[in-house]
């Protein structure tokens, strides 16, 4: 799979925005969300991104047209919107800093992973550069946030691995690999998931798919545990034998 890399366009330029204009907390939301979007392969149109990020289509609008301006974005014939070189600068940037803010929060703070995603949204803004290299330090350069999906290294998003629970047949035995970053603001959905058990590295066993009742029936930590076909849509698993070393 294709990584989603940056490609200086002069010497030394790099995740350091020093002299440049910082996006806006609101820009830098929708730019993660735009990135996060594209590193599952989903199209990113603006219909598509209000219901992401739970606002109106006008004010997708309006915003996605000051960040066309500001060249950080560009559209294509069907209205998709793609990331500009610049833009994509500063999304694996605030990525990044989500994703420590995630690791921070759960790993030395003790916050609920479930509540990890919020308060990261609040944090994440005011992490500078350099703070957030000394983060990414002192945390031991974590892989993945607490959720699974990868930190950025050396300005380069890693891809995404995995296949959605849904997809998996009935009898097999799969490892959770990540939650969407689409499930993280669901916290009722995480919590769910957490109190069952269903994290990165669970060994889950698919007994039951009814699709006529829109549930899969999965065995985790010897117990059974109910999905709806959507929230396991948002769980992504690789084969038992293909599991992160």
């Amino acid at each position: 799979m294709r990584k989603l890399s940056l490609i200086a366009a002069s010497p030394g330029v790099g995740l350091k925005m020093k002299n440049e204009i910082q996006p806006t907390p609101t820009v830098e939301e929708y730019l993660e969300a735009i990135l996060n979007m594209l590193s599952e392969s989903k199209s990113v149109l603006g219909a598509r991104l209000a219901e992401r990020l739970q606002v109106s289509p006008p004010t997708v609008t309006a915003t996605l047209q000051r960040m066309a301006r500001d060249g950080l974005i560009a559209t294509g014939k069907r209205k998709e919107v793609t990331l500009t070189e610049h833009g994509m600068k500063m999304a694996v940037s605030i990525v990044k800093r989500h994703r420590l803010a995630e690791r921070l929060l759960t790993d030395i703070l003790k916050v609920p992973w479930h509540e990890a995603h919020r308060e990261a949204c609040l944090l994440e803004h005011g992490i500078s550069e350099k703070v957030m290299d000394r983060l990414y330090t002192t945390l031991g350069n974590p892989k993945t946030c607490p959720h699974g999906n990868p930190i950025p290294v050396d300005d380069v998003l890693p891809p995404l691995r995995g296949t959605p629970l849904d997809t998996i047949s009935e009898e097999e035995t799969v490892i959770v690999e990540r939650i969407s970053e689409e499930a993280t603001r669901l916290e009722e959905l995480m919590q769910y998931l957490g109190e069952a058990g269903i994290k990165p590295g669970a060994v889950l066993t698919i007994k039951k798919v009814a699709d006529y009742a829109g549930m899969i029936k999965v065995i985790v930590n010897d117990k059974e545990v109910l999905l709806g076909i959507r929230a396991a849509s948002l769980v992504w698993v690789v084969p038992e034998s293909n599991s992160r070393s």
